[in-house]
């Protein structure tokens, strides 16, 4: 783990982030509204004993396999931006993303999640990791998380955004998050009829709100009252289908789809079919 020397300003902001409960009960979680209970209860279910991390747990992770582009795409820049800041992983699952950037030199790694389950995770992986304390995660509302105001440098929203309202959750980051801050978003993008046709016939993969709340450039022009958008590009055009493919020759074909992808993707109005897409928020000087 590299070595961090801590600002002033950090060192505050962190002891208050440090001084919050890490759960927050039973009255709390009752007191959510119940499309957040249910999710709350899809992802408990999905990640007890970290069982969503097993190869082909359900069947549309296969399709992931053509992701890791995407994977690369966020460690690169996850790389650029955390090493010596307090980083926040929205939603953060079992907490992963957060235990490689304090492995990688963040001031502090802070995960989120509404999930109990996933919190209990994350704490246990940073744990065998050995970066308790570099890490910090806590059970939280991402639309309305109690979190200190101007409190992070960077935020990570990896495949989380179409789970929750963006009329209360681009305002709640944008008060999280320090003038100047960035944020990099990753999601599904809704305009695919393919891919939409096959998140209706799957219902059992996602709950009624996330499949309803697949993101567009819609999303994108309404986030521009928060943030400026420094950037978006486009991945997984037809390398996905590739992952249908037997074994032996599923490699090269999503290697093959990647290369495809990378023309595909630079073509206005065709790469909107994309599977998923990037987007950099930065939260402009009040």
């Amino acid at each position: 783990t590299n070595r961090v020397v801590f600002m002033p300003t950090q060192i505050a902001t962190i002891e208050t982030l440090r001084s919050l409960p890490r759960t927050l009960g039973a009255t709390w979680f009752e007191s959510l509204e119940a499309r957040k209970r249910e999710e709350a209860a899809f992802h408990d279910a999905d990640r007890m004993g970290h069982k969503d991390e097993a190869p082909g747990s359900t069947p549309n992770r296969r399709f992931y396999e053509a992701a890791h582009i995407v994977s690369d795409y966020v460690d690169q820049w996850l790389k650029a931006r955390t090493p010596g800041a307090i980083f926040l992983d929205y939603a953060c699952g079992n907490g992963s993303t957060s235990v490689a950037v304090a492995r990688g030199g963040a001031a502090l790694a802070v995960g989120i999640d509404i999930s109990a389950v996933s919190i209990a995770n994350a704490t246990e992986s940073a744990s065998a990791a050995g970066v308790v304390g570099s890490t910090l995660f806590l059970q939280r509302d991402c639309e309305n998380t109690g979190l200190p105001d101007q409190s992070f440098d960077a935020v990570l929203c990896s495949g989380m955004l179409h789970h929750v309202d963006l009329q209360r959750a681009f305002p709640e980051l944008h008060r999280i998050l320090r003038p100047g801050g960035r944020i990099l978003a990753v999601e599904a993008l809704a305009y695919n009829p393919v891919i939409q046709l096959y998140r209706e016939l799957t219902p059992q993969y996602r709950t009624e709100w996330e499949k309803a709340h697949i993101l567009s450039h819609r999303d994108l022009r309404f986030a521009k009252r928060w943030f400026d958008i420094a950037s978006i590009k486009y991945f997984c055009f037809t390398s996905p289908l590739a992952t249908l493919l037997p074994r032996p020759i599923r490699t090269a074909g999503v290697r093959l789809g990647h290369v495809i992808d990378e023309v595909l993707t630079r073509i206005p109005l065709i790469r909107l079919w994309s599977w998923q897409f990037a987007f950099e928020l930065v939260r402009r000087d009040d």
